[in-house]
């Protein structure tokens, strides 16, 4: 009877080493997905709603999540004042790093000219202009929209912004109430709890959903737009990785004494879940969960993350910039600086008003071009067909600086756990795959008995 009580720790090691398997499936899928493209195409295009189908369900969980930490994090902080410091770095953040991502596609825009040589046909012309009517609205509308129709409309509606206003309204009320809120905190978190039970169960799908996704969009695009387009996807790819690599791994080095290759070895199953379903919304609730487990506190996490997701994306920077670019040439219609650093501007406020919008770059491109240069609008359709490649590279980039942005905003304001950092990437702490919540980490998943400071302190 006494050898029985050794062996019980070891089940929960079992099935939370289950998940490895769903990964290696996921690359399987991935795989056997870009096969069934190539050989059968028709039938291919026909698995798109499995894809769509999984990124739906993965966003379904994205508003109660946003708002679960957002309230936890901000309801259990005494001063308001350390909110709104963490929001107004992260947006000047934010901000200074779009200018370095426009410079950098700038750069490498008008080193290698991708659209030399490309030809122009009455069909793509047409594409361009129905884009640019379907863009995002003025800056006007983008700052009502964030304003819900009704309290609970944020959620059934699914946009980021809507709920990350509810949230941090929620949250700085239960602030103000203090001990008689509580209670209601506590039940936050096990609706959390919840969310993310939820969340890990549908994370199973996964493999299915990457097999339809890259089955379709394989079918799609066959290898023909692929060659002639090869060399706007390689100078797009390059200059995300230059971005990557250089300016992110340069900060993560110097501000928070952290490799960037570790931490991206640490959100390795994100990139993959990313590159599948090309949608860095299908990352964002595990981005989340993460961050606070790698020891950055939970306020940093839940305003920083959601609203990086709007208003941080490298990545579809460096798209416009380029697709500009690439569209200018390729209708022998050449930009000056100056005229290239007026448009790309523009369009780096215009992408604000796109946020949260899944494959919304090719609209703010044509928004962009119809109201900045419309003559370029007829080239938007040159590019249609390999999109689909480089919004992966773009969401890979948007998700790697909102990674980075979290840590480098907790180091900034002092509300990172460095030890704790360094051992989850050492492989000291391992992330709960099953719950996908720090359940054993005493300062994070449990709320502050004074209703204070506490939640701000690392185990």
């Amino acid at each position: 009877m006494a050898s029985t009580s050794p062996t019980a720790p070891d089940a929960p090691a079992v099935k939370r080493d289950r998940t490895h398997y769903l990964y290696i499936a996921v690359i399987a899928a991935v795989g056997l997905g870009i096969a069934v493209g190539f050989a059968a195409p028709d039938f291919a295009v026909e698995l798109k709603p499995l894809g769509t189908g999984f990124v739906n369900l993965i966003k379904m969980m994205i508003s109660p999540i946003i708002f679960c930490t957002i309230v936890l994090g901000v309801g259990s902080v005494r001063k308001a004042a350390r909110v709104g410091k963490v929001g107004g770095l992260a947006l000047g953040y934010f901000i200074a790093m779009s200018f370095v991502a426009l410079a950098i596609g700038l750069v490498v825009g008008n080193i290698v000219h991708p659209g030399s040589g490309m030809h122009l046909t009455e069909a793509v012309k047409g594409v361009g202009h129905t884009q640019a009517e379907a863009a995002a609205e003025g800056p006007v509308d983008f700052l009502l929209g964030i304003i819900p129709t009704t309290f609970v409309s944020a959620f059934t509606e699914g946009q980021v912004l809507q709920t990350l206003l509810v949230a941090l309204l929620v949250g700085f009320a239960l602030q103000a109430m203090g001990r008689q809120g509580e209670p209601v905190l506590r039940g936050v978190e096990h609706i959390q709890k919840l969310v993310f039970r939820v969340l890990g169960m549908i994370m199973w799908a996964a493999p299915v959903g990457a097999f339809g996704a890259m089955a379709a969009v394989i079918g799609e695009t066959g290898m023909d737009a692929l060659k002639a387009l090869a060399t706007i996807m390689f100078g797009f790819y390059i200059t995300c990785f230059l971005f990557v690599v250089i300016v992110l791994g340069t900060l993560t080095k110097l501000v928070a004494r952290v490799s960037l290759f570790q931490l991206l070895k640490y959100l390795g199953r994100e990139f993959l879940l990313i590159v599948s379903t090309s949608s860095s919304e299908s990352a964002l609730p595990r981005l989340i969960a993460k961050m606070e487990h790698l020891g950055v506190s939970r306020p940093v996490v839940g305003i920083t993350v959601p609203t990086g997701y709007s208003f941080n994306l490298d990545g579809t920077m460096i798209y416009l910039t380029m697709a500009s670019l690439f569209i200018a040439d390729a209708m022998d219609q050449p930009m000056s600086i100056g005229q290239q650093i007026g448009l790309l501007l523009f369009m780096m406020v215009a992408s604000k008003g796109a946020a949260g919008v899944s494959g919304s770059g090719i609209a703010v491109l044509a928004s962009g071009l119809q109201s900045h240069k419309p003559a370029l609008v007829d080239g938007v359709g040159l590019i249609i067909g390999i999109d689909r490649f480089m919004s992966e590279a773009r969401a890979v980039t948007n998700f790697a600086g909102n990674a980075v942005a979290t840590l480098l905003i907790g180091t900034w304001t002092g509300e990172v756990d460095k030890d704790r950092v360094n051992r989850v990437l050492a492989g000291e702490l391992p992330f709960d795959e099953r719950t996908l919540l720090d359940d054993d980490s005493a300062g994070r998943s449990e709320l502050p008995e004074q209703g204070g400071e506490k939640e701000l302190a690392k185990a």
